[in-house]
């Protein structure tokens, strides 16, 4: 699972570099369709590593939150998300102010919401163009704390998964933005077929597994197709196709499969799980500073386009190991204990 986390970071990180047009064409000073020829149809299609995310993120939730009280599971979330994201932020935005090439540094009041997380629901500037999903992620862990509050189990968790699924339904229907806020319709089915596949890795496959994960793909697929092959007002430049989006969502589900029916259980090289601790930084500070990293050595120091995107890719892992040596190790320990320690009932 770790390495399927680092192979959904590289296709939206490839999406970002070449696949799309807007301020990464200011990075590159042209066109990636023209630096890319080949390639840029592919990395078009790189952005569905974010649905793949989802589904994979469905499964570790569930994984992660089996006995564990409300207050250890929110204790969990908020000291593995918040170190490592206060720090993008921070850096990201003293990047853009001393280098502001391809994006403007917010106002200070907005660099402070953003730190919050919250900066989706109020209104806010973005410092970190990624951070939408952080906002889709963080309401879905207040739906399952639903499952958590009572004590996860087989039962509570199917339940959850066929009301959820149900109510995503009705939301498309409805099409109201608040019962879309809370219900995500557009997301629900990807979180939904996660969950499902850890059930069947921990209780075995069963029909009505099954089928919760064969729906959660349809509608998954649907959405994805709905929302990503030639959208309005969408920056990419090359036309996806309708079945492509539906092959690389059904190879992500596959993929999440496989592993829930235990067929990699002898895969267990260390470089995964280092695959998996570099994946998270990795995601927060490839975009953005990635471009400035691409401006400089594309425009500034005239590197080849091919050269440029290897060497910045390269340069944001080694940045993802450092955040997570020194900042997600030094801090999110102390931080999930202080919020353990914390008064209240778990």
């Amino acid at each position: 699972m770790d390495g399927l986390r680092l192979v959904a970071a590289l296709m939206v990180c490839a999406y970002h570099y070449g696949g799309r047009g807007g301020p990464v064409q200011q990075a590159w000073g042209q066109s990636p369709a023209t630096l890319f020829p080949t390639l840029h149809g592919a990395f078009s299609y790189g952005c569905l590593g974010v649905q793949v995310f989802f589904v994979i993120s469905g499964f570790v939730i569930c994984m992660s939150s089996w006995g564990r009280t409300v207050k250890e599971f929110f204790a969990s979330r908020v000291s593995r998300l918040y170190p490592a994201y206060w720090f993008a932020v921070l850096l990201i935005t003293a990047v853009l102010a001393l280098r502001p090439v391809v994006a403007q540094p917010l106002p200070l009041p907005e660099v402070l919401v953003n730190l919050t997380m919250m900066q989706q629901p109020m209104g806010s500037g973005r410092v970190l163009g990624v951070c939408w999903t952080l906002w889709v992620e963080a309401r879905f862990y207040l739906l399952f704390a639903l499952v958590v509050w009572k004590g996860v189990t087989y039962r509570r968790s199917v339940a959850f998964c066929a009301v959820w699924l149900v109510a995503s339904v009705l939301a498309a229907g409805m099409r109201l933005p608040a019962v879309d806020l809370v219900v995500m319709p557009q997301y629900a089915p990807f979180f939904i077929g996660g969950l499902a596949l850890y059930l069947v890795h921990r209780f075995g496959g069963n029909p009505t597994l099954w089928a919760i994960v064969a729906m959660s793909w349809g509608l998954g697929q649907y959405q994805a197709v709905q929302g990503l092959v030639s959208p309005p007002g969408t920056e990419v430049f090359h036309h996806r196709s309708a079945w492509v989006v539906t092959a690389v969502i059904t190879a992500g589900y596959l993929a999440v499969a496989v592993v829930a029916l235990g067929w990699l259980d002898r895969a267990d090289w260390r470089w995964l799980t280092v695959a998996g601790a570099l994946t998270y930084p990795f995601y927060l500070v490839h975009e953005h500073l990635g471009w400035v990293v691409i401006e400089v050595l594309h425009r500034r120091l005239g590197l080849s386009a091919h050269a440029t995107l290897a060497a910045t890719a390269a340069g944001m892992l080694l940045l993802a190991w450092l955040v997570h040596r020194l900042v997600e190790r030094r801090w999110g320990p102390p931080l999930k204990r202080a919020l353990l320690r914390s008064p209240g009932r778990g």
